[in-house]
């Protein structure tokens, strides 16, 4: 379980203080979907980027397992990032110069995982596109790589940052079907990020941000599925 308790953001713009994220508290359970949504600007990309370690609170708690994430060093982080998370991002940041299947390689290889670097690519459904490269590929299958390169690392925190915003709305419900897909994963605790209200049907948990504040969570027992989508 992740717990994050009293987590402040305060960033300094010249003379004044600007509060990305006040207060905030919440828990992510491994296997489920959690849906964080909010317009542009309430702090979304700020709480994730925390999360996922590539930020640090001004203050509060993040407890991943027992591990205090915001006391760590930067090595601390490094190897937070590289054991523990898995990213995922609006514009895939595939490496245009690899296959599909050497660019979910390279992520394998971080967890000693690189011999089923094929079976991740499968899982997603792109088993006739290994041997080809980023620009030979569409925005849904190249954000079905991206998701297959950050599953690799058999992330126990899979961020996934508006994965949809560049998509169609019918291949949208096809990557949101897959996340759904790793969530059933006991030991993963899935977060995807939306400005979007059309996806919190589909999560587990919905967390909902405001100018920096978690304005309502709420547990959605009976989430909408979409199998057989993926």
């Amino acid at each position: 379980m992740i717990s994050f308790k009293d987590v402040n953001k305060i960033y300094q713009v010249g003379d004044q203080e600007v509060h990305a994220l006040s207060q905030a508290s919440f828990t992510l359970e491994k296997g489920k979907l959690t849906i964080i949504l909010g317009p542009s600007g309430s702090g979304k990309s700020t709480l994730l980027n925390i999360l996922g370690g590539m930020d640090r609170p001004t203050n509060g708690t993040i407890d991943f397992d027992g591990e205090q994430v915001a006391q760590l060093s930067d090595t601390g982080l490094t190897n937070y990032r590289r054991q523990k998370v898995g990213f995922v991002f609006q514009f895939y940041n595939l490496i245009p110069s690899l296959t599909a299947l050497e660019n979910v390689a390279i992520a394998a290889k971080l967890n000693g995982n690189d011999a089923q670097s094929e079976s991740y690519l499968e899982q997603v459904g792109l088993r006739h596109r290994l041997n080809n490269f980023p620009n030979q590929l569409s925005g849904g299958e190249m954000q079905r790589v991206s998701i297959a390169r950050a599953l690799a690392k058999k992330p126990q925190l899979l961020l996934c940052d508006e994965p949809t915003g560049a998509l169609d709305s019918k291949t949208s419900l096809k990557i949101m079907a897959l996340l759904q897909q790793a969530a059933q994963n006991p030991n993963t605790s899935v977060v995807m990020v939306t400005h979007n209200p059309t996806f919190e049907q589909y999560g587990d948990q919905v967390i909902r941000l405001k100018d920096g504040v978690i304005d309502r969570i709420d547990d959605n027992h009976s989430p909408v599925k979409l199998e057989g989508l993926a």
